[in-house]
């Protein structure tokens, strides 16, 4: 008997149909960041505690490093290329990004949260971002960026 050590998997993402050829146990952050080459999706704690590695799996976001790229199978994931220009733009005019290494996720778990929610409260706004982490910031820049993108002052 022959041990198949890697299988296909198809899903889309961005927007676009994609088939993979990996190994079963592959991460979707291992998928995008070593077989599509995709790198703005950030591997910060490979744990789930840090949030830099938020990808939209079927409009919701989870944590990539922890997601197995048999769950993505026939499902829409879309990464931090493929958000709309809004709300990049808005974080980078208010001034949220220092490092830059956690802002692909903020940026995906904001555009998520604005589409469920237009025009959030602060409070609604902090308790969306709670699963995202920023050692740079005291999130106050990254707090104005949401305010913007919703319409709101930032």
């Amino acid at each position: 008997m022959r041990l198949r050590l890697s299988k296909q998997f198809s899903f889309v993402l961005n927007g676009e149909a994609v088939t993979v050829t990996c190994p079963p146990a592959y991460t979707l952050l291992e998928v995008l960041r070593h077989v599509l080459h995709l790198t703005g999706t950030k591997d910060g704690c490979s744990s789930g505690d840090c949030g830099a590695c938020t990808v939209l799996l079927d409009g919701r976001p989870v944590h990539s490093c922890l997601t197995l790229i048999s769950q993505v199978e026939g499902r829409n994931v879309v990464t931090v290329e493929g958000i709309g220009e809004n709300v990049p733009k808005c974080y980078a005019e208010e001034g949220a990004v220092q490092c830059g290494y956690c802002i692909p996720g903020f940026v995906v778990t904001t555009a998520a949260f604005l589409e469920e929610n237009p025009s959030p409260t602060e409070d609604e706004i902090r308790d969306a971002l709670r699963g995202n982490l920023c050692r740079c910031t005291g999130y106050v820049k990254i707090v104005n960026a949401v305010k913007k993108a919703a319409g709101g002052i930032g």
